[in-house]
């Protein structure tokens, strides 16, 4: 009700008026701004310091709706189309200017011009957009996604599409819960990627778009996941710090394994079984990561960033809240694309679902796990996702490998026993999961592996490369009929 809001105060999508300004583009900005992004009201007749309700003259109210009204569609280009109207509170009248997301972006003031009219709500206020934030509105006014758009600067390249075929089936096979199921997916092709807008083709000439380039060679400078370790629960000293860069889907999956690397692994023993899991639910981890890559704005010239802090897994990408969506919204499964192509292959790949159900599902799972659910923020023009961890309590050593006393999955009953700990050579939580299977079964498949420790292929791989490199492990015989042998 408009009664509690006015207690709230002036939010993100909210703003109070005394009166209306003499100069009305003191106000125009914030329609403006509201319309640019989730929407908003201004509420006329409230002492915006105070929060006391004032009212205007209900002798002119009418009037003064007329003001507005006209004043509005004067100024403001592509045209606004507000609904204003009168509340009465305490006997008090006040005027309601609401503002709805408009499907015409970017709007900005006309005597301004678009380059220094337009205005985005940033944290309860209205503020010029800047250039990224510009080009993202006008994209979003002609209803294209810059993923789609032909990239000039490049030339397709056969033999990179080629790959790209080849690791979307990979990971729709490794998806595949049966064999049956695998046996069904059919090759890639070329074609797929046209149908899906990857490659363009004009006239018989194939050419890449913005998707194509980011899922293979990616030389976007700023289309990479930058993750650090930091001592404390402030971002201010490093203990480990990695930069992925190369196609979208394996920064996903170098990112993750970044994560599960720094967080704790527990075990708690249940019915004489040892049931090994992390401090945070992985499912929340991995969707936090993906959605930051899938929906960033890659016109913003800023990563997408991973920190891992003694209390919390902070994940941020670039790019406000698409399409005027609000935070409510998206935590009750709402969801808009903002890259359209990167979006349907990641769904091909069953790195994303299709339904806006990864919100909801990171949620269930921290509730699961019976820990304090994600915080979701809006940080200036970026969008922010903090998964807390259990471990935390809040010690001063600033340890970020303290264990939790309560297991993550189960009743209060059950509790952490113990920890895997690193090896001599210092291999991270799935280096040593790997370990475990091949010393219980040294013909297990790299698919067989992905599949028990719900990774991908490529990630297992990478692990055992580096188990190679270390001189851990080593092949004895083919691909096919051959075996891992231990050398510890």
């Amino acid at each position: 009700m408009l009664v509690d809001e006015i207690k709230f105060g002036e939010s993100v999508n909210i703003e109070f008026k005394r009166e209306v300004p003499q100069k009305s583009e003191k106000y125009i900005k914030s329609v403006i701004a509201f319309a640019n992004t989730a929407g908003g009201k201004i509420v006329i007749g409230i002492d915006d310091e105070k929060h006391e309700i004032v009212g205007v003259d209900k002798d002119g109210v009418f009037k003064i709706i007329d003001n507005i009204t006209n004043t509005i569609s004067d100024m403001c280009c592509p045209q606004i189309f507000p609904n204003i109207g009168v509340n009465t509170i305490d006997g008090k009248s006040v005027i309601v200017i609401n503002i709805y997301p408009g499907a015409n972006r970017p709007y900005y003031i006309k005597s301004l011009g678009k380059e220094t009219g337009t205005y985005i709500r940033v944290s309860g206020t209205s503020r010029p957009a800047d250039e990224a934030v510009l080009k993202d509105l006008e994209l979003q006014g002609t209803h294209r996604s810059f993923d789609e758009m032909v990239c000039v600067e490049h030339k397709y390249d056969a033999g990179k599409a080629e790959q790209l075929c080849g690791a979307i089936k990979r990971y729709m096979v490794e998806a595949a819960k049966s064999n049956s199921e695998k046996e069904k997916i059919k090759d890639v092709t070329v074609q797929n990627l046209i149908n899906w807008g990857v490659v363009r083709n004009m006239d018989g000439t194939l050419l890449p778009t913005n998707a194509f380039v980011l899922l293979t060679d990616n030389v976007f400078p700023f289309a990479k996941i930058q993750c650090a370790l930091f001592k404390g629960t402030e971002r201010v000293v490093f203990i480990d710090k990695r930069d992925f860069e190369g196609p979208l889907y394996e920064q996903i999956e170098e990112a993750y394994d970044f994560v599960l690397k720094h967080i704790n692994l527990g075990a708690e023993i249940k019915d004489l079984v040892r049931n090994e899991a992390y401090e945070l639910p992985t499912e929340a981890i991995r969707e936090a990561i993906v959605n930051a890559v899938t929906h960033r704005n890659f016109l913003d010239r800023a990563c997408v960033q991973v920190a891992v802090y003694d209390d919390r897994v902070e994940v941020t990408s670039p790019g406000m809240l698409f399409g005027g969506l609000t935070i409510e919204q998206i935590k009750e499964g709402g969801s808009k694309i903002r890259n359209r192509c990167i979006a349907e292959v990641f769904s091909r790949m069953k790195i994303i679902e299709s339904w806006g159900t990864g919100i909801k599902r990171m949620y269930s799972s921290c509730k699961e796990y019976g820990i304090r659910e994600p915080e979701l923020l809006e940080i200036g023009d970026s969008f922010r996702v903090n998964l807390y961890r259990p471990s935390y309590r809040g010690a001063s050593s600033g340890s970020s490998r303290s264990l939790s006393k309560s297991s993550p999955k189960s009743s209060l009953k059950s509790s952490l026993k113990s920890s895997l700990k690193s090896s001599p050579k210092d291999l991270n939580s799935t280096q040593q999961k790997i370990m475990e299977l091949l010393r219980k079964n040294p013909r297990v498949t790299q698919v067989e592996m992905a599949e028990i420790i719900k990774i991908s292929r490529r990630a297992v791989q990478k692990n055992i490369k580096e188990l190679v490199e270390k001189d851990m492990v080593e092949r004895v015989g083919s691909d096919r009929k051959g075996y891992w042998k231990i050398k510890e």
